[in-house]
């Protein structure tokens, strides 16, 4: 895991469950948002500005 990755606060969706499907988690770090898959945590995250994250957000909703 990168020291990165350590240091940031990852949250998974309360609509996770605990059976350990498939699942991403997130943290915001300043105006960047990450993510990553909960279940290789070791792998790299990806990495978007906050307003990127916003307009995925509003079209998942919306569709």
């Amino acid at each position: 895991m990168s020291a990165e990755s350590t240091r940031l606060t990852w949250q998974k969706s309360s609509y996770s469950g605990n059976e350990g499907g498939a699942c991403v988690e997130v943290t915001i770090d300043t105006s960047v948002i990450h993510i990553r898959d909960s279940k290789d945590v070791d792998r790299p995250s990806l990495s978007v500005h906050a307003h990127g994250w916003a307009t995925f957000v509003a079209f998942a909703a919306a569709g």
